[in-house]
């Protein structure tokens, strides 16, 4: 049976960033097949034979244990050497497999609640592309059925292989590239609740000569998320702050590829704001970004060249490469949920860092952190310095992908009179533009921007809100809401145009 049958029978299938799904209905029997299939893929174009290592990782949910061991057991079917590096970070497993050009796999549903997991796939010296999701669905399994019992469950306990530490080379890119003393003299809050990088980012930190306080470690999984920040964490990073001696607040989400910085003020930075910082201290000549990021980017001008692509890591490494290989370079990519990807080498006071086209944490927070430290103007001063752009987002959980995109689709046919039922009209005024790069993106002629779009990784409706005024943005996303959760409701998906 092909993967995409089995994507098709178990719900579990590929979103933005690897195949996701609920724990429960990925069983060890659909993990096992799906990583047969990941790695008969990689056989096609060389990536994999008898032998050749596989590491894997995974993060901190209570069903990762169990889908490693599914993944385990594959890769010894399929002869490979299963590299166990234990519960560490998604960049901290690419840095160490892609330095050996070996394939990689990381069991994490990344931010979406514990209920749920996924399986991100790695090829050798970069991410699984849409390209290769689309080679792996059409790889046809034959699945050694003797050895899982009628509940799909593998018969015989896995044997994990010994863990391999690869941590202390992670931490020593960052210390040797930005160097020993470059957080001296910031104390900064290390947010840890569940996140798998916990402790490695607390680790980095004190390299660098900073102070890292833990805060608010959590022996259950905590669903945070960089891009739609929980009201609970606003409040926590404002209690935090109040203390008054923080320089920062930093975090990330649950594989920890994904940022989350507070200034000392407790306020959150966006992740699309947390890059175009970072890419403005590397100097990168290309920038890469989704279009659901702040347009603060192109009035910044730093960069010679911008490109903006579909939401999710695969789009924004693709088109970012293409930059590398034009000599566009230092070529970067971010997403507005934080992720950060350096496509080719960076050299920066005689020191070089070595490319990582994946989404990493760890580096934006440090430019952002060494820049304020540098300039004496703090995060703050550094964000107050950009073009005044605001964005925000939400979601509405709990909302099927498919009554989203019948909506979307409503909206789509006659936008003008959408806008005027739905309200946008009176708030926004007439509308300039429509983008449908991914989702529908509505750009107002007063220069609002929404944008809906439905979630790549959950049965959840995303907006995203641009306007040039903090306050102007919180109301037109309170706005958003209210009207998304009009199409929660099925007896309105033919009516709310004449609502």
């Amino acid at each position: 049976m092909k993967i995409s049958q089995w994507m098709e029978q178990s719900g579990v299938v590929f979103g933005t960033s690897g195949a996701r799904g609920l724990a429960d209905n990925m069983s060890d029997m659909v993990c096992f097949a799906y990583t047969m299939g990941y790695l008969q893929h990689l056989a096609t174009i060389g990536e994999f034979s008898p032998h050749t290592m596989v590491a894997v990782a995974g993060d901190l949910r209570p069903s990762t244990p169990r889908i490693m061991g599914a993944c385990i057991a594959a890769i010894k079917y399929m002869g490979g050497e299963p590299v166990f590096c234990g519960f560490v970070p998604s960049p901290t497993l690419c840095h160490y497999a892609f330095s050996l050009r070996i394939p990689s796999l990381m069991v994490t549903g990344s931010h979406i609640p514990a209920d749920r997991n996924g399986i991100k796939f790695n090829r050798a010296q970069g991410e699984f592309l849409k390209d290769d999701e689309l080679a792996m669905r059409d790889q046809n399994i034959e699945l050694p059925e003797e050895m899982f019992n009628v509940n799909g469950k593998l018969i015989k306990p896995v044997a994990f292989p010994p863990v391999t530490n690869i941590i202390p080379s992670f931490i020593a890119r960052y210390r040797d590239f930005f160097g020993a003393d470059a957080l001296s003299g910031l104390c900064l809050g290390v947010y840890q609740h569940s996140a798998v990088g916990r402790d490695v980012l607390t680790d980095i930190v004190e390299a660098l000569g900073g102070e890292a306080i833990p805060l608010g470690r959590s022996k259950n999984f905590v669903a945070v998320d960089t891009e739609a920040v929980r009201p609970e964490d606003v409040s926590l990073a404002n209690q935090w702050a109040a203390q008054g001696k923080f320089d920062a607040i930093l975090t990330t989400d649950g594989d920890s590829d994904r940022p989350l910085l507070a200034d000392k003020h407790g306020n959150w930075l966006r992740g699309d704001i947390l890059g175009i910082l970072a890419a403005r201290f590397l100097q990168a000549a290309s920038v890469t970004t989704p279009i659901s990021s702040n347009t603060a980017l192109e009035k910044s001008e730093f960069a010679r060249h911008t490109q903006r692509t579909r939401i999710g890591s695969p789009f924004v490494v693709a088109e970012m490469m293409k930059a590398a290989a034009a000599g566009i370079v230092p070529a970067v990519g971010y997403e507005a949920n934080g992720g950060f990807l350096l496509g080719t080498n960076v050299t920066f006071e005689e020191r070089t860092l070595s490319a990582l086209p994946t989404r990493d944490s760890v580096l934006p927070m440090i430019c952002a952190l060494v820049a304020a430290r540098r300039e004496q103007h703090g995060l703050a001063g550094l964000v107050e310095n950009l073009p005044p752009r605001f964005t925000q987002s939400d979601r509405l959980a709990d909302m099927p992908t498919e009554r989203s995109l019948s909506h979307l689709a409503l909206l789509q046919e006659n936008p003008d009179e959408s806008l005027e039922n739905l309200g946008f009209s009176k708030i926004c005024g007439l509308l300039a533009h429509i983008d449908k790069t991914d989702g529908i993106r509505m750009t107002f002629r007063n220069s609002d921007i929404v944008h809906l779009r439905p979630s790549g990784n959950a049965p959840e409706l995303r907006i995203y809100v641009e306007t040039s005024s903090p306050e102007r943005t919180e109301e037109l996303l309170r706005i958003g809401m209210k009207i998304l959760e009009k199409w929660r409701n099925p007896s309105t998906e033919k009516q709310f145009l004449t609502s």
